[in-house]
């Protein structure tokens, strides 16, 4: 359980600095604590803190309320506390953010599975230029529980016997462009690898 009460050795100035820099995060000093963002989300039961909570959190600067957070994995992206938002804070953006600094920092629970997803999601497209599903799926299961995947072998083997699974890896035919664009891009392209 976390504790209601919060000090101001809690906070990181830091953090806070860095996410009212987030393009459009500034305009969280402007929310009206109108609570849209949270009454529209879909997830808004399962969460730890309110999309509403969790911006606040994060412009006071508490960085392990924030990070250390299931609402972040939670974010479907479905982009409809960002629609609602009469201030138009781009909320899910900044999960966005959020989740690959969770990510950087290895703020997360080592088996969630969606870190694990996005980590592994971004080193395929880093490598080959394409996701080869099947392969993303193995590695998923591989590292947050090699348990489910036995319960999925007959599935499996029915989607690769009917097309719909491929076993080969797929890659784009110039990795050479796509580490040009990946380099133009900056050390953000890295960070979840």
């Amino acid at each position: 359980m976390r504790p209601n009460i919060r000090t101001e050795a809690d906070r990181s100035p830091e953090f806070a600095r860095w996410i009212t820099s987030l393009p459009g995060a500034e305009k969280i000093r402007e929310c009206m604590h109108c609570g849209l963002c949270s009454a529209s989300c879909p997830l808004f039961a399962y969460m730890d803190y309110s999309p509403r909570q969790l911006m606040h959190l994060g412009r006071e600067g508490f960085r392990d309320d924030v990070l250390g957070s299931f609402t972040i994995w939670l974010c479907t992206s479905c982009y409809q506390c960002t629609v609602e938002c009469p201030r138009q804070i781009p909320v899910t953006e900044i999960m966005y953010a959020l989740k690959r600094r969770a990510i950087e920092e290895k703020v997360y629970t080592p088996h969630l599975p969606i870190p694990v997803l996005a980590r592994e999601f971004r080193r395929m497209v880093t490598d080959r230029g394409r996701i080869s599903e099947s392969w993303l799926v193995m590695k998923l299961l591989l590292k947050t529980g090699v348990h489910r995947m036995f319960g999925m072998v007959g599935l499996g083997w029915d989607l690769v016997r009917t097309g719909r699974f491929s076993l080969r890896k797929e890659t784009i035919r110039d990795r050479g462009d796509l580490a040009r664009m990946l380099e133009a891009v900056g050390s953000d392209a890295e960070a979840v690898s």
